[in-house]
């Protein structure tokens, strides 16, 4: 009998962005994610269900448990370029942002977690991946882990 290689597991993003908090849950819950990893700088929502307490207790009713990595959210003046759409000058801060201890070492952490072979998904408030800081994060524990990146989308209000 021959030895398969094990499978990679994946890494998953998502954003919240025009869905509700059951719609991403669902799409959390059919990827079977293990740990949700929030990579906000501030887990706040005025959107119901996407605060830290709310947010974390929708997981664990799904049998999901919640990571808030503060260290590797967009800095203020990056949240601040996003919103007017200069995309290149958030790629600039957060880049700048990854060299701070803080970010360093949460990256470290997410990295080993996500080698632990855990089903990680990373959330963001972006719907569009590309739009948001955490592609950039996920693509760097891809590097590091060979893992491969799927972004996920939840069902969008009407």
């Amino acid at each position: 009998m021959a030895l398969m290689a094990p499978r990679k597991t994946s890494l998953f993003t998502i954003g919240y962005e025009k869905a509700t908090s059951p719609a991403v849950l669902g799409e959390i819950a059919r990827a079977r994610v293990d740990i949700l990893v929030d990579v906000r700088a501030v887990a706040a929502s005025r959107r119901p269900g996407f605060s830290k307490r709310q947010l974390a207790a929708g997981l664990d009713e799904n049998g999901v448990a919640y990571l808030h990595l503060r260290g590797l959210g967009t800095p203020k003046e990056g949240r601040l370029a996003a919103r007017a759409g200069k995309l290149d000058e958030l790629h600039r801060i957060f880049d700048a942002h990854l060299k701070t201890p803080q970010a360093r070492e949460e990256m470290d952490e997410l990295t080993a977690l996500a080698k632990s072979g855990k089903r990680l998904c990373l959330l963001c408030y972006e719907r569009n991946p590309h739009e948001c800081h955490r592609q950039w994060v996920a693509e760097i524990v891809s590097a590091r882990t060979g893992q491969p990146v799927e972004d996920l989308f939840a069902l969008q209000l009407p």
